[in-house]
């Protein structure tokens, strides 16, 4: 018996004889060091990507202490969108196969709540569901959380991202304080470690993915010497020779900012200008586009680009050296996050010699040079954001959230759950991220059908 079989996991013989007859014999390295913790109640943080077998790591442990004969939730299992829920549940029936009585109810948006309610009634062991839904639910009295001893977040980074912290907060002070809590996420940024920080007692980590072991990243840096009349053509060349899947390019002043940006969009590199100039409604535009993956390069200068927090950047590019330094090692600082390699490139006029040395002094070491010549350039080059940006003239203070949002694209709008990406409320407006294929699906849909039965003005940002 390898110290991997599933064999060796102290399991009720019902879990066993399941897991005989679906094939599981060797345990993933995330159920190897996840469900023996899970088993003696634990909490726990996985970091994990897809496909790593977490939710079989939280299903064998839940069904343990599952207990046929109440029938009441005892389990709850949190995911971002209606798929993930489907997919989980389904795993989970099967886990449950060999144990008698065991009911697993699905509650989703986009789903009639009628026939949710009547399986409430008759009484659930195992929820899984949608934070949009869920909360309806206990909004109306339909579900009660007081049994629960499991609590899971699958993908809590992915329901962070679309905007359900505050959901995530009222159904998480539905359930008893004395559970057991489980929170699953490909990534580990501040916010979720802030949740676990309030919603977890002492938890027991586990990371299984080398990219995200470590918290400090490494920034390669290069320099390239050119003349002042090759800014441009470097610029260009960097974004061809790298293709990164994102940038921010750094500028000294406003005009600089301005003829970049416009300089990138006329050869296929979609950008936005970030600067001093524009009015706090657009600024928040700008950045929400880049975040939400809807454009893929930020032109800023460094007053608009302060306190500018960008997960997972894969490139920052010095148009021109800064004067100071500190600003240098500020602006480099923002990629090479979380485990992270980032690159930070530099273009160097023969005028900027001196500011070179000061960075050389400044970080104790040579910096490394290279020229224009040794890049790879590619004529056919263009990047494109990955989604789109839709924005509804109704937020907040409409009483919009955003599982309603996400239930009337993924229900009557036909979209699938990884069709839509990050979600933002504003006080009077929402916005939602759909990819590029689904943009026009989306827009037909808000332009005939309604959100939390109303219709609402959409407009898809350029």
């Amino acid at each position: 018996m390898t110290s991997t079989a599933f064999t060796r996991l102290e399991l009720a013989p019902a879990q066993h004889e399941a897991l005989e007859a679906l094939g599981y014999r060797t345990m993933t390295p995330v159920q190897a060091r996840g469900i023996p913790l899970i088993l003696e109640g634990r909490d726990l943080i996985v970091r994990a990507k897809t496909g790593s077998g977490k939710t079989a790591t939280f299903g064998i442990g839940l069904l343990n202490g599952i207990n046929p004969r109440f029938f009441g939730a005892q389990a709850l299992i949190l995911c971002p969108t209606r798929e993930l829920a489907d997919q989980v549940g389904a795993e989970i029936r099967r886990l449950a196969s060999r144990m008698p009585n065991i009911k697993v109810v699905m509650l989703c948006g986009g789903k009639p709540f009628g026939p949710q309610k009547d399986s409430l009634q008759h009484g659930a062991h195992i929820v899984v569901g949608t934070p949009g839904r869920i909360q309806d639910h206990l909004t109306k009295g339909t579900l009660v959380l007081e049994g629960v001893k499991t609590l899971v977040l699958d993908e809590a980074d992915r329901m962070l991202d679309m905007g359900f912290a505050d959901t995530m907060k009222t159904i998480i002070a539905d359930v008893p304080k004395s559970r057991q809590t489980l929170l699953f996420s490909a990534t580990y940024p501040d916010d979720i470690r802030k949740i676990s920080q309030k919603i977890q007692r002492n938890p027991a980590t586990v990371t299984v993915d080398e990219d995200v072991a470590h918290d400090e990243g490494v920034i390669e840096q290069l320099f390239f010497e050119v003349k002042k009349h090759e800014r441009q053509t470097t610029l260009l060349a960097l974004f061809e020779h790298y293709r990164p899947d994102n940038a921010v390019v750094f500028c000294n002043t406003k005009k600089q900012c301005a003829e970049v940006a416009a300089f990138l969009i006329k050869h296929d590199i979609e950008s936005r200008g970030l600067h001093g100039d524009l009015d706090q409604r657009d600024r928040d535009q700008v950045l929400l586009q880049f975040a939400n993956g809807s454009c893929p390069v930020l032109v800023a200068t460094d007053v608009a680009a302060r306190g500018l927090d960008i997960k997972a950047l894969a490139m920052v590019v010095n148009y021109e050296l800064p004067r100071d330094p500190e600003i240098y090692v500020h602006r480099i600082g923002r990629t090479g996050r979380a485990g992270e390699v980032g690159k930070a490139l530099s273009i160097v006029a023969d005028s900027e010699a001196p500011r070179l040395i000061q960075i050389e002094n400044y970080q104790q070491q040579p910096c490394a040079c290279d020229v224009l010549a040794s890049l790879d350039r590619d004529p056919n080059y263009e990047l494109k954001g990955l989604m789109s940006t839709i924005q509804l003239d109704a937020g907040r203070k409409q009483k919009v959230r955003p599982g309603d949002i996400l239930g009337a694209l993924t229900g009557d709008g036909g979209l699938l759950g990884s069709q839509i990406g990050k979600i933002a409320i504003m006080d009077n407006s929402s916005y939602v991220a759909v990819t590029r294929d689904a943009v026009r699906q989306a827009m037909n849909y808000l332009a005939q059908g309604k959100v939390k039965g109303r219709s609402i003005r959409a407009r898809r940002l350029k």
